[in-house]
């Protein structure tokens, strides 16, 4: 695998570092809150589990499933709901925990989705932003890392389901998608 990657991007050091600040500024921005983070599957697993070990306040864990990528590299657009969330979340606060945004165009449909449930609030929390890819604004309130438009997988990030399990985020090269 690590032959496909064209550069570490993030390294495995400066993910625990950031994820630490993170879990830090959460865990004081939900002082006397219960936590329900929702997390995005699958890229998002990686980074929620050491992200609900990173913060101090009472934490449950919940996950939905969206699909808008397929095996291409760039979002459809289309977004649809594969796996909906186990737990009612009106008059929670609700933390929704993305592995990356690119276009915006999933987390915009699924944070208006979550509003609609009545929670008591909706925080998102992203590992990796592209602010030169959004199509849509979306707010965001945690962001672990901003980075250059390239494709990149790693730590939870695949391409065609391949290099999740990478400990760091690198860029792929292009041959190896065909890109």
């Amino acid at each position: 695998m690590n032959q496909d990657i064209r550069e570490v991007l993030v390294s495995t050091e400066a993910l625990a570092t950031r994820i630490k600040e993170l879990g830090e500024e959460i865990s004081a921005d939900y002082a006397g809150k219960d936590i329900l983070m929702i997390g995005v599957l699958r890229g998002a697993v990686i980074f929620m589990a050491d992200l609900a070990r990173a913060i101090s306040r009472p934490v449950t864990i919940d996950f939905m499933a969206v699909s808008s990528y397929g095996a291409s590299t760039s979002s459809s657009g289309v977004v649809r709901i594969i796996k909906d969330l186990d737990e009612d979340v009106a008059g929670r606060h609700l933390l929704i925990v993305e592995d990356i945004i690119d276009s915006g165009l999933t987390l915009k449909y699924l944070y208006e989705n979550l509003l609609s449930r009545r929670p008591a609030s909706v925080r998102i929390c992203t590992l990796l932003s592209k602010p030169s890819r959004r199509k849509v604004d979306v707010p965001v309130d945690y962001n672990g890392f901003t980075i250059p438009d390239d494709f990149v997988v790693g730590y939870g990030l695949d391409y065609a389901e391949k290099y999740r399990n990478l400990p760091y985020v690198g860029v792929l090269k292009p041959e190896a998608y065909g890109g």
